[in-house]
């Protein structure tokens, strides 16, 4: 396997990823489909950026977005994991771990002070991923 950016060739096997990731969290992001490809292809400053996994045989098996962003409880940029997912017959091969940690790579290289990102509580598989590589924090979520 293989993690590297998502490039422009890469749209026609990053829909079904993208669509996948969509019924996991049953949304239905086809109005602005087009405009997050476009965007992740023309990152600014700050991202958003998309990483792939890739197979051997060349086949995407997985991909995840992330951005970086400022803040107020310190001068370094914080890197937010925005969207993982891995193709269910590639789950339990280290897929997920590896996007994270090649995210964190690239956000310490950028200067980050952490790496973080939010999922929801019935996603059960993900936390068991999440609880080996990170910690768990005591924040909520509120949304207008």
């Amino acid at each position: 396997m293989k993690i590297r950016p998502a490039c422009v060739e890469d749209r026609t096997a990053w829909d079904p990823l993208w669509k996948g990731y969509q019924a996991y969290y049953e949304v239905d992001l086809s109005a602005t489909t087009d405009n997050t490809w476009d965007r992740l292809m023309n990152p600014k400053e700050t991202g958003p950026w998309c990483l792939v996994c890739e197979e051997d045989d060349g086949r995407l098996i997985g991909f995840t977005t992330y951005l970086l962003h400022d803040h107020t409880w310190g001068a370094e940029p914080r890197c937010y994991l925005v969207d993982l997912f891995t193709k269910p017959e590639s789950r339990g091969k280290r897929v997920g771990r590896q996007l994270i940690e090649a995210v964190h790579a690239e956000a310490q290289k950028l200067g980050c002070s952490q790496t973080y990102w939010l999922t929801q509580h019935f996603n059960e598989a993900g936390r068991r991923l999440y609880d080996k590589v990170a910690k768990e924090t005591p924040f909520i979520k509120y949304q207008m």
